[in-house]
């Protein structure tokens, strides 16, 4: 194939995306960037339409590369796999974007699209052990080997979509890695990799920090579906070798991440796909450096590993195990360049204090989710805040104060404070009505540290998901005045949500 038509084609995808995505950004009415979460960290509202721009360009250089080579790639019932799996995969995105769908839902939509791929011949039917060349035939095992994988690189490009440009910039790094080396006698895939690494081009013009619109789950389910398929179509005769250890390699990063990330919430008691702000490019911006600074260096790290992943092609995978290890000495000296870790030796320590936590985190868990549904039962915003003192104080916090974008707040001493008595502090930003943040106090004897930083962190999103609920049952939005409520309506209120909990 001549360059210029694959620099055609990336630039089309490019122009594509560039135009559409200043009209999306105007597209205020109905857009879904008014749903805010507690671990979002954009100040304002933005836009999470940027992946409808991406799956125009994708529509468009699908259409016109089927019509360059005369519509002879749709006579093959995989490249239809490939096509329509990516669209199902974005509606999937897209509609949980416009509207939450549940977790297990989404899962089970993954799974049926997968699925439905498999049997339009995109699968994985053979693996080859790269030192010895042996071909292990999957047979029956081919298709939950097929949808684990596609499930898998569906999820992961969502999951690491954390910090502006991380996403986008990790996806365009494995699409022009499968531009390079994985489509030799497939010129109908290799334009349409090349037309979506153009859009993906323009998107990050506008998604780099600080962001002017997202991804959304939709155009990250849309890029990892494809790039999940294209590996798969990629290797030849079906056989996991290069063609999909490769982008594992490329891919090494975010999985890292995520791996760590469950590993840290189940140790908690938290659940697995629970979001937090302890994400590696978290981290980084805790460590003193600006999002952008830290979405270069891991834009760095993940590049590391992209050439690794190069190196994986060249050798057709007999360079794995050793990679691997270069793979693992990188990760290695950048968490102690870093500071994730300063003593090895702590580790341990570490372990068995998130292990301890686990009972906490069951009664927060619980409370938090009483509290949720307690909002639907309060008539006005005061009985809702004091239940929520309620709440917090069942938690061992003894103060808490809502801070007012006015410059004005609502507090309240849950305890007594004792003279000469030394305080835990923390003070969480909340993206939600006219609150700037909740503030939270507690005596230094009644709880370590950690045990309070973990608390309130679930107090606070409890508070954030509990308004949000109100908000939505009432129909109204929740503003709040910086008046004070009484000890006595305080501690009545507990006295009857005890008597309602017994009865």
């Amino acid at each position: 194939m001549e360059t210029w038509t694959m620099v055609g084609y990336g630039t089309i995808g490019f122009l594509i995306c560039w135009s559409l995505i200043p009209i999306l950004q105007r597209c205020r009415r109905g857009a879904p960037a008014e749903r805010r979460h507690f671990h979002h960290e954009a100040s304002v509202p933005i836009s999470r339409l940027g992946g409808l721009a991406v799956m125009s360009a994708f529509v468009i250089i699908a259409a016109s590369a089927a019509a360059w080579y005369g519509f002879e790639p749709l006579r093959q019932t995989h490249q239809w796999g490939v096509l329509l799996g990516s669209l199902a995969s974005f509606g999937l995105g897209f509609r949980d974007d416009l509207k939450p769908v549940p977790a297990k839902l989404k899962l089970l939509g993954q799974v049926a699209i997968a699925t439905g791929v498999f049997y339009s011949g995109v699968k994985i039917d053979y693996f080859r052990e790269p030192l010895s060349g042996q071909v292990y035939v999957l047979g029956p095992w081919a298709l939950a080997a097929t949808v684990i994988w596609l499930v898998a690189l569906t999820n992961l490009i969502n999951l690491i979509d954390g910090i502006d440009g991380l996403a986008g910039g990790i996806a365009l790094m494995l699409l022009s890695l499968l531009a390079c080396f994985g489509f030799a006698n497939d010129p109908f895939a290799l334009l349409l990799t090349v037309g979506v690494a153009g859009a993906v081009v323009a998107f990050l013009w506008f998604n780099f920090p600080p962001a002017k619109i997202y991804l959304g789950d939709g155009g990250a389910y849309l890029l990892g579906f494809l790039i999940g398929a294209l590996t798969i179509t990629s290797a030849q005769k079906g056989t996991v070798a290069a063609g999909l250890i490769a982008p594992l390699f490329a891919l090494a990063l975010p999985i890292a991440d995520v791996v760590l990330a469950m590993l840290r919430r189940g140790l908690k008691g938290l659940p697995l796909f629970r979001p937090d702000r302890k994400h590696i490019h978290h981290r980084l911006v805790e460590f003193g450096f600006t999002r952008r600074g830290a979405v270069l260096i891991l834009y760095g790290l993940s590049l590391s590993c992209s050439l690794l992943a190069l190196a994986v092609f060249w050798s057709r995978g007999q360079l794995a195990p050793i990679l691997f290890g270069a793979i693992f000495l990188i990760f290695f000296f950048s968490a102690r360049l870093f500071g994730f870790v300063k003593d090895w030796h702590a580790v341990g320590r570490e372990l068995g204090v998130a292990l301890s936590l686990r009972k906490e985190t069951r009664y927060a868990l619980a409370l938090c989710e009483w509290l949720e549904m307690e909002a639907e039962r309060c008539e006005h915003l005061q009985e809702l805040w004091t239940t929520y003192l309620f709440i917090t104080r069942k938690l061992g916090l003894s103060q808490v104060k809502l801070v007012l974008e006015s410059g004005g707040d609502l507090a309240r001493n849950l305890a007594a404070p004792r003279a000469g008595t030394e305080f835990h502090r923390q003070r969480r930003d909340l993206p939600l009505a006219n609150l700037r943040a909740i503030e939270f106090g507690s005596e230094s004897s009644a709880m370590s540290p950690r045990l309070f930083e973990h608390l309130t962190e679930l107090a606070a999103e409890a508070w954030m998901k509990a308004v949000q609920r109100w908000q939505a049952v009432h129909q109204t939005e929740a503003v709040f005045a910086p008046a004070v409520v009484t000890e006595t309506a305080f501690f009545s209120r507990g006295r009857a949500l005890i008597s309602n909990v017994a009865g």
